[in-house]
């Protein structure tokens, strides 16, 4: 003889969660796939700026204390690059120069004319926030005032073009980057509401027995809320392991971290969980409690 089996009771809010916390941890993932990208460009770019010298030509015979003071002037300039705490100004005299010329060149200029006709040099680096053409102009301005300093050059076509050709890639990894989330948003959105799609009766139920909106509600947000910091934990664990897996593989990719913008992505990731969550069960909520019966079925 058959036995018959007690039915388990619809809890409020109780959903099957594994596929919606699988669904949101993958969709989180590509978007900080996506933002790594972004970060380690954007890095790239900071490094192939401040590669950039710009050279400070000196006047003849300046003596040991002068160039001393102007080396020191020069480190304190703001827009000078650092590296590992020590400031990018390098000096170059001339005679280092003639050497560097004849290895370039073959040509020798001092037994050619003489005389050495180059002058002694400090080289800059300069920081990557100040590298574009008008900035670099005012920094040759300042540096031509100096006292000491015959001229100033950089190479300027150069910098326009590395500048032009950045703001294009940044302008289509950002555009990329926005249709992504927004894509993301609606698979999260549209999984969520799937999910709540088999409650729909429940909470009709619930509202005939005379319970609030807010009541019904609140277990649906709670538990939305949880999945989402769920899959955002998961997802930017996933996306770290990822990351130290390629830094294995590729050392020269560690030149390219950048761990405060890396930590950002992580805590963007479990608050986008979150708050993608809590706002598509809150709409779907919404949604199935201003429906009418027949709407429901």
């Amino acid at each position: 003889m058959a036995q018959n089996r007690p039915t388990r009771k619809k809890k409020l809010g109780s959903y099957p969660h594994l596929m919606v916390v699988f669904s949101i941890t993958l969709s989180l993932l590509v978007i900080g796939l996506f933002g790594l990208l972004l970060i380690h460009a954007h890095k790239l770019s900071n490094l192939v700026k401040e590669n950039i010298e710009m050279q400070v030509y000196l006047d003849r015979d300046l003596p040991e204390t002068q160039l001393l003071r102007l080396q020191q002037d020069l480190s304190r300039k703001k827009y000078v690059a650092y590296k590992n705490d020590q400031p990018q100004v390098r000096f170059l005299s001339k005679e280092e120069g003639a050497k560097q010329f004849l290895e370039q060149t073959g040509e020798d200029a001092e037994q050619f004319l003489g005389d050495n006709p180059l002058r002694d040099a400090y080289l800059l680096k300069i920081s990557a926030e100040f590298t574009d053409s008008t900035q670099m102009r005012r920094i040759v301005q300042e540096l031509r005032a100096e006292p000491g300093v015959f001229e100033v050059e950089y190479v300027q076509s150069f910098i326009d073009s590395v500048n032009k050709n950045l703001r294009k890639i940044s302008l289509v990894l950002l555009g990329f980057a926005l249709v992504l989330t927004l894509v993301v948003t609606v698979l999260i959105n549209n999984t969520i509401k799937l999910a709540l799609f088999s409650q729909r009766f429940l909470i009709r139920s619930m509202q005939l027995v005379g319970a609030t909106s807010f009541f019904i509600q609140r277990p649906f947000l709670r538990r939305a809320t949880w999945q989402g910091f769920a899959s955002g934990t998961i997802a930017a664990l996933l996306l770290l392991a990822l990351l130290q897996y390629a830094y294995l593989q590729l050392e020269e990719l560690r030149l390219l971290r950048d761990e405060r913008l890396i930590a950002a992505l992580m805590v963007g990731m479990v608050l986008l969980g979150c708050g993608i969550g809590f706002l598509s069960s809150y709409r779907a909520v919404r949604k199935y409690l201003g429906m009418s019966l027949d709407d429901l079925y």
